[in-house]
């Protein structure tokens, strides 16, 4: 473990530090490495596109009235979330993903 710390450390230095702008292969950016600013030249999500049926998905297995909580729904970009998609089977399916 802690050499393979000591060889990705050492991989950092060798590019330029954490500091330095790195690119895959392909010239894209690599994302991570200065959170706390966006990297030049990387993709902007411009507009979230939903199909038509992705709020019923979302809301598989809970009735109406929707509780406020789920406003955040709302929100919800182009990004991953496991809301809306099916889980665990069985006892653990207590929206009833896998009964359909």
């Amino acid at each position: 473990m802690t050499s393979r710390l000591l060889t990705l450390l050492g991989l950092a230095a060798a590019c330029g530090g954490w500091s330095g702008a790195l690119l895959a292969e392909g010239g894209q950016p690599i994302a991570g490495l200065q959170p706390s600013q966006r990297p030049e030249g990387a993709p902007v999500i411009r507009e979230v596109h939903r199909e038509p049926d992705w709020y019923t998905r979302a809301l598989t297995g809970i009735s109406q009235p929707y509780p406020a909580s789920l406003r955040f729904l709302e929100d919800q970009g182009n990004w991953y979330t496991p809301f809306n998609r099916p889980g665990m089977t069985g006892r653990y399916d207590i929206r009833g993903w896998h009964e359909q």
